[in-house]
């Protein structure tokens, strides 16, 4: 039976002018999703624009700003929402962060917001309507809490390849190795997995992939889940960090990109992905590690014993971040505060690119292989005014949701 397509809200400024509107649409049929407009007369535009109180001048606002009051009083009836507006335009940025908090605190729509460029493809903006379409259609599956038989993650990441073997909700066995040829990269750590379980392939009764290489090692291996980051890792960090229940906020910094998601009762809300530039992820971290001399896993504790405030640094740009450790080091500066300003550098980058697009709750989680950098985490927390949760195992994160999820296919008892 052909699954019924998931009916998604646009609300958007701009997409139609520049080109992006045909990547919108092939982006959702790739998901199978169905975009559409919600109707609204001149007369909702006006009463929608007077209620909600913000001054914008663009008609394409006032009339986003209409639509959303539609879904949230349920004149129109919609799956989930998309909010989307161009990235040059600070009104459109106000008014779009307003409309996603607002359909958000007032509906149980799942809804996400995206401020696009004329380059934005349909390749962009997949893993965004992925995770938008999975959490219309499987929150059932998404509110499990339990892992349950014996179930294999594996998490393809741009830098690093995870898998994780779980047996009756614990974790028994763990893969790492740093991601070259993706199929050869997930073999080797399922193999280091399963003999650490002390297990073998055919023991294995369901299996779940994510990250970059999902697809490819979904298919050779016949995973039961094949599904995107976004979803994955909100559950895998609530479930590791006992916050399963109420609300909570999950930051990972990832090789190439970032994910901020806002969480409730284990279902990820609203959430946004991606990054100006590698400045503000964990590429940036590890360029610093090589300038400073040291391993990666050393950064951290480095960073906690320096001053991030002794030394400026921008890392927006990774070429400048670059160009700022030179300086910094040519002008005296210790290590220990270089690599606190680094971390301080990245942390401020999330803060004001993507921390700005989900409402922070606490418990405020960190995940993935950064959230072992200490200082960073230091740094977020410092941030955010708050105590940061590093849950253990959090550098399998995306392991552990698939492993997690993928029990969903079997019958329990």
């Amino acid at each position: 039976m052909t699954e019924q397509p998931v009916r998604v809200a646009q609300l958007s400024c701009g997409p139609e002018h520049s080109g992006v509107q045909k990547e919108i649409y092939e982006a959702a049929s790739m998901v199978n999703a169905e975009m559409f407009f919600p109707d609204v007369t001149l007369k909702d535009i006006k009463k929608a624009y007077d209620e909600f109180g913000l001054d914008a001048r663009s008609g394409d606002l006032k009339l986003a700003i209409a639509r959303a009051k539609a879904l949230v009083d349920g004149a129109v009836d919609a799956d989930a929402v998309f909010i989307a507006t161009c990235f040059r335009c600070s009104e459109a940025a106000i008014v779009r962060n307003e409309l996603r908090r607002y359909i958000h605190n007032n509906s149980s729509l799942p809804v996400v917001s995206y401020s696009f460029t004329e380059r934005t493809t349909a390749g962009t903006l997949l893993t965004r309507m992925e995770a938008l379409t999975t959490i219309a259609r499987r929150r059932a599956l998404l509110a499990r809490e339990k892992q349950v038989g014996i179930t294999l993650g594996v998490d393809s990441g741009s830098s690093t390849t995870k898998a994780v073997v779980m047996k009756d909700n614990e974790i028994v066995g763990t893969g790492w190795t740093p991601t070259t040829e993706v199929m050869k990269s997930a073999e080797s750590v399922v193999k280091t997995a399963l003999e650490e379980a002390g297990l073998k392939m055919k023991d294995i009764e369901a299996i779940g992939t994510t990250g970059y290489g999902r697809y490819l090692i979904g298919h050779k291996m016949k995973a039961d889940l094949i599904q995107e980051e976004l979803t994955v890792n909100s559950k895998g960090a609530v479930y590791l960090a006992d916050r399963q229940h109420g609300e909570a906020t999950v930051i990972d910094i990832g090789g190439m990109d970032n994910k901020a998601i806002s969480v409730q009762d284990g279902i990820p809300g609203t959430f946004t992905m991606g990054g100006i530039c590698a400045g503000a992820s964990g590429r940036f971290l590890e360029m610093t590690a090589k300038r400073l001399g040291v391993d990666i896993t050393e950064l951290g504790p480095l960073a906690v014993a320096g001053m991030s405030r002794n030394v400026p640094m921008n890392s927006y740009c990774i070429v400048f971040g670059t160009q700022s450790l030179v300086n910094a080091l040519a002008e005296g500066h210790t290590k220990e505060d270089v690599a606190a300003a680094a971390c301080h550098s990245v942390a401020e980058q999330v803060f004001e690119q993507q921390l700005q697009e989900v409402d922070i709750k606490e418990p405020v989680i960190m995940v993935g292989g950064t959230s072992l950098i200490e200082g960073l985490v230091k740094e977020m927390g410092r941030l955010l005014q708050t105590e940061i949760i590093v849950p253990p195992y959090s550098q399998y994160i995306g392991s552990v949701g698939s492993a997690l999820l993928s029990s969903g296919f079997l019958k329990e008892g």
